[in-house]
C-alpha cells in the first residue's frame, strides 16, 4: 500500500465504472469533444485561407538573383 492512502485504499481494482460520476465523466468528455470538433469545422476554412494567402504572397514576390534565401 502506498505511503498516506490510508486504510481506504483498494487499489484501482475496485473501480467498477458505474454510477453518475461515470455518467457525468462521459457526457463531459463527449461534450469537450463536440466542442473542439465544432471549434475546428469553424476554423478550418479561415486557416485554409491564410495558408493560401500566404501560398500567394510567396509566389508573387520578386526574388533577387542568386539569393536562396
Amino acid at each position: 500500500m502506498p505511503r498516506g492512502a490510508g486504510k481506504a485504499y483498494r487499489g484501482f481494482a475496485s473501480y467498477r465504472g458505474t454510477g453518475f460520476y461515470s455518467l457525468l465523466d462521459l457526457l463531459l468528455l463527449i461534450g469537450m469533444l463536440y466542442f473542439l470538433i465544432k471549434l475546428f469545422l469553424v476554423a478550418l476554412p479561415y486557416a485554409l485561407g491564410l495558408g493560401f494567402l500566404l501560398l500567394l504572397r510567396e509566389l508573387l514576390r520578386p526574388r533577387p538573383w542568386g539569393r536562396f534565401f
